[in-house]
């Protein structure tokens, strides 16, 4: 190994990111002893409810948009506090030591009120928000750090803002560590669309706009890593199904076990700096290709 032990910190928008995301190498980088860190720039509030309604009480301005809140919320229990409980239960599976938040608000989708919503995280100083994450990435003595790709995968605000603030952290991190940004393989995302819709089930395809205009995902003539999860798959199903409140992702898991792997058993990975081509391979088993 290049790193006979690593410290990775996992950046993410929101609560449930990490399921889809990059739960396999985090369960693989814990399972081989390395320290994985994840923080969530978002304390998931609007979470969504299954019925598509929300109590408006919940929402700092007060309006009414679809899927907001669990519908199960206990006596004082906030959708905030859910979702932390959701991101600690998906945090036990995938081995990770330590779940930080930044604590701002979602900023919800594109064209939403919330969007122009105070303490939302799409909103945040940019400096600030990437002071924050550095000081971090100093306290953990990071070696490698995780963020997005330039539009967070699919354009969401909080993701492209993600994007803008870990790749500063980065740069003003005393260490300077190492730096990839999870993204989604557009070219094996058009497969799986074509396969969901013989399956009578609504699936993403990559080719129409995302929330930001752009198509989702990045070409795979564009990634860098190709992480095969082999077994690991069946644990990020796992993690994933942590996060049941969301009915974005109870729709993911009506996908059948053994077409999973096909959907979610491989992450990829961009490395800016590193030459072109995408290696199908484990990113800690080669130092960076910068330079």
């Amino acid at each position: 190994m290049i790193y006979a032990v690593s410290t990775i910190v996992f950046v993410h928008a929101h609560p449930d990111d990490e399921g889809t995301a990059t739960a396999g190498s985090m369960i693989r980088a814990s399972r081989e002893g390395h320290r994985v860190v994840v923080v969530y720039c978002t304390d998931g509030d609007p979470g969504e409810r299954s019925d598509g309604e929300i109590d408006p009480g919940e929402r700092a301005d007060g309006e009414i948009e679809p899927g907001d809140v669990p519908d199960d919320l206990a006596p004082g229990e906030t959708i905030a506090s859910r979702r932390r409980a959701e991101a600690e239960a998906s945090a036990a599976i995938t081995g990770t030591a330590r779940v930080a938040w930044l604590g701002y608000s979602d900023s919800g989708m594109t064209g939403w009120a919330r969007n122009h919503a105070d303490g939302i995280f799409s909103r945040a100083d940019p400096d600030e928000a990437a002071r924050r994450l550095a000081d971090l990435f100093d306290e953990e003595d990071a070696d490698v750090v995780v963020g997005y790709d330039w539009h967070g995968g699919y354009g969401h605000p909080d993701h492209i803002m993600l994007h803008r603030t870990t790749l500063a952290a980065v740069e003003i991190s005393a260490r300077r560590p190492r730096y990839l940004e999870v993204t989604m393989n557009r070219d094996l995302m058009r497969q799986l669309f074509v396969l969901m819709t013989e399956m009578g089930m609504e699936g993403f395809d990559p080719d129409t706009s995302g929330d930001d205009g752009n198509p989702i995902g990045t070409p795979e003539a564009e990634l860098h890593w190709a992480v095969d999860l082999g077994d690991d798959v069946l644990a990020k199903r796992e993690a994933l199904a942590c996060h049941a409140s969301q009915s974005d992702v109870r729709q993911l898991l009506e996908i059948p076990v053994e077409a999973f792997p096909f959907a979610f058993g491989t992450e990829h990975y961009i490395e800016p700096g590193r030459p072109a081509g995408m290696v199908r391979g484990w990113w800690l088993d080669a130092v960076s290709g910068v330079g």
